[in-house]
């Protein structure tokens, strides 16, 4: 193992290493939270790759092979449907708003009323997704050194917090782009040919499993719905996912990047499901679907690809937890914090300079706090599931509805974020935190009461309208400080 140790602790080096270099390029909120709206075709669609496909996309992903067989794929296709569907139908109308967060554009679109109560939301549901990302470094860590779980979390957890804390989205943009190049090249160049191949190929595993296994629809059709509900409606609304939409440079950038960004989502979702299935003509009784990905790779690689491909799914948890990470701080200062506290940054106020220095204290104060829940809970799924829920349930009709509707008023907005999370809670305590019901009669609930409060109160007033139009267009200058909205004022 020691030629896997050296590969494995350079990598994390390079992390580091990393965030220092893109220390030096965060001089501003802007380049600070959102590298500066820059980037180009080809650092975009690898960093919207690297963040959607993380420890759940990789292990979740062969886990689900190995129990479904080819229709594991369903879960990470639905997360590449999602990423294509924003990139085609909004991603460019959300890049020329020129705001950090998605409580912004609701705050633009409806005229400063309608932003805390989905910041909370969208924070609770960040900061689940980065607890979730924190905890699979125990299961990587105890694979590569043989660590207890706290350590390993404090470990992967540490860096993460420490590359992401010194450059912000600079930093994190860069080591995606690693990381997605290490993960192209340990899942799809590497583990997906030497696992078929060490399972026969393709003929004999088809020779060894049932006919189920290679049914394109064999996890269920529920299945499939709720997965399009939770996870394609939730790539459209994500803070963490629009937190990289922000980054692109250009309109172009935004569309085309992203649609390669989700082409690429679609081909890791099925090698996925294959490495899956050669796992489990390999290791047909293993005690976890779960345990497949990590049995594979240490058990059937050779000395040196062993530690790339592990580097790879390090890189696939580190990629996620750094991107919700600091879309969970940028909500909880500039959409909660912010707010309570009634800041009012006028030309005197406090610079970017300072601004930078804000954001990278909550940035490292929301990691400390990712870190000790990560440690207190065994088990975040049916947390996670409470943070989707609720993002989907609450969210999904006022940000689409904004972005479609004209005749969506505020307090529509703000009924459909209070009835469809009101109506996910109560579900969930009915039918139980894992049930599908929630989501579907939640999302109903948003819809109805947002078009019926809508239409029973007075349209937007026309200068809002007016202003979102300018915004929409990319006609409006990006403000210099915060984003001159009626809540912050």
């Amino acid at each position: 193992m020691a030629v896997d140790y050296i590969v494995i602790v350079v990598y994390l080096a390079g992390m580091l290493a990393m965030g220092w270099w893109g220390m030096r390029r965060a001089k501003s909120k802007s380049e600070f939270l959102v590298a500066g709206r820059r980037l180009g075709p080809g650092m975009y669609s690898g960093t919207m790759a690297a963040i959607v496909l993380g420890g759940a996309s990789t292990i979740g992903g062969v886990g689900l092979g190995y129990q479904y067989g080819l229709s594991g794929a369903w879960m990470v296709v639905t997360i590449g449907l999602g990423i294509l569907a924003l990139s085609v139908f909004f991603s460019a109308r959300i890049a020329r708003l020129k705001v950090y967060t998605v409580s912004e554009m609701l705050d633009l679109r409806y005229g400063g009323r309608a932003g805390i109560i989905s910041g909370v939301v969208m924070w609770a549901y960040t900061l689940m997704l980065a607890v979730t990302s924190t905890i699979a470094y125990a299961t990587i860590f105890d694979v590569l050194f043989d660590v207890n779980r706290t350590l390993a979390i404090v470990l992967g957890g540490s860096i993460v917090v420490a590359y992401s804390t010194l450059g912000g989205m600079w930093s994190i943009t860069l080591t995606d782009m690693v990381q997605f190049v290490v993960k192209t090249i340990g899942v799809l160049l590497l583990l997906l040919p030497i696992a078929v191949v060490k399972a026969g190929g393709f003929g004999e595993m088809k020779d060894q499993l049932p006919t189920s296994y290679f049914d394109p629809l064999g996890i269920g059709g529920e299945t499939i719905f709720t997965y399009v509900l939770i996870y394609t409606f939730g790539m459209l609304i994500g803070q963490d996912i629009w937190q990289r939409v922000f980054t692109a440079g250009s309109d172009r950038t935004a569309k085309w990047g992203g649609t390669v960004a989700g082409t690429y989502c679609l081909v890791y979702a099925v090698a996925g499901a294959i490495i899956g299935t050669a796992a489990k003509v390999l290791y047909p009784k293993l005690a976890s679907p779960d345990d497949a990905f990590a049995t594979i790779v240490k058990d059937e690689l050779p000395i040196g690809v062993r530690g790339l491909v592990l580097a790879a799914a390090l890189a696939a948890v580190m990629s996620t937890s750094s991107g919700a990470l600091i879309a969970c701080a940028t909500v909880a200062n500039n959409d909660i914090w912010s707010r309570l506290r009634g800041a009012v940054r006028g030309p005197e106020a406090e610079g970017e300079h300072d601004e930078v220095k804000g954001n990278r204290a909550f940035i490292l104060a929301m990691g400390v706090a990712v870190i000790l829940i990560s440690i207190a809970l065994n088990d975040v799924v049916e947390a996670l599931t409470v943070a989707y829920n609720l993002l989907v349930g609450g969210l999904l009709v006022p940000i689409l509805g904004g972005l479609l509707w004209k005749r969506g008023t505020a307090q529509g907005a703000l009924a459909a974020v209070a009835v469809g999370g009101l109506a996910v809670v109560g579900l969930m305590a009915g039918y139980g935190i894992l049930a599908n019901e929630p989501v579907y009669y939640g999302l109903l609930a948003s819809l109805a009461a947002y078009v019926a409060v809508s239409l029973a109160t007075r349209p937007t007033d026309e200068a809002t309208l007016t202003a979102w139009r300018e915004r929409l267009a990319g006609r409006a200058p990006e403000p210099t400080s915060e984003p001159a909205v009626p809540a912050h004022q």
